[in-house]
């Protein structure tokens, strides 16, 4: 029974976790870039009474053993990285990675930062930043009075200059892809950095041999939440949390009626 109570236990806490995950899920389901994440469980040790294969004669083993459980565990909430939808805007500087990647960001303390939310500003001295003001690397500025601002498919930058016909290019957008981007470090800001699970980054040209993806201008990259499925989710790890606490209140009641059997 105390066994039982300390399983149910670490149940409600596992199903805690996993509805504070499907939470930052559903607040982030309008955040441009976010990317979804998913709770996963382990069980814990097992308490062995009988072991599997243990003898039970002189020529005989048992063929299933007698094991106990011990509870669960919330192990990883791993970052589900598909492609979210695409939406128009009217800003010329906004862009989406069709595909694999994501856009390098210069923090202010210098470190490199990795983003899939493509909503990119102009400061006070044409620097293409981010809505916190950090500029993208490789750095890139636009004059004050560039016409016509032209983002292709591999990320080169182009403008206009009033009374020219040729184009200007601005600089060349790079991205960045990661062996294992679920190993991610998610710092907020739709930041992400890179850790020793992740791997190092492979920097490349956008739509080129290294498999990274296009570059759309002027739209970008929603949320991958898909709000139906975690309403689902919600509910199921309700029921659990539920049933865990039904556990709980049956172990509750055998321990009462053994006290009452030894008064």
């Amino acid at each position: 029974m105390i066994r039982a109570l300390n399983s149910a236990a670490s149940g409600m806490n596992a199903q805690q976790l996993n509805v504070d995950s499907i939470a930052n899920n559903l607040a982030n389901s309008g955040t441009a870039g976010f990317k979804a994440r998913r709770a996963q469980f382990q069980d814990l040790v097992y308490q062995s009474m009988i072991q599997p294969g243990a003898s039970s004669s002189t020529q005989t083993t048992m063929p299933a053993g007698l094991q106990i459980g011990l509870g669960t565990r919330t192990v990883s909430n791993e970052i589900i990285f598909t492609q979210g939808n695409m939406a128009q805007t009217d800003n010329s500087l906004d862009m989406a990675i069709q595909g694999k990647g994501f856009f390098q960001v210069r923090r202010t303390t210098g470190e490199l930062a990795y983003t899939r939310a493509g909503t990119f500003q102009l400061d006070r001295n044409g620097s293409m930043v981010t809505a916190e003001g950090d500029p993208i690397e490789p750095q890139i500025t636009i004059p004050a009075n560039a016409q016509n601002l032209t983002i292709g498919q591999d990320g080169t930058v182009s403008y206009n200059l009033p009374g020219q016909n040729a184009s200007q290019k601005a600089g060349q957008i790079q991205l960045a892809n990661f062996q294992n981007p679920a190993g991610l470090n998610s710092i907020g800001n739709s930041l992400f950095m890179p850790t020793d699970a992740s791997g190092d980054p492979q920097v490349g040209t956008p739509g080129g041999a290294e498999g990274l993806g296009t570059v759309l201008q002027g739209y970008t990259e929603q949320s991958n939440v898909n709000v139906v499925e975690e309403f689902v989710n919600l509910i199921q790890s309700q029921r659990a949390y539920e049933a865990n606490s039904r556990v709980v209140k049956a172990a509750d009641e055998m321990y009462q009626q053994v006290n009452q059997i030894s008064q």
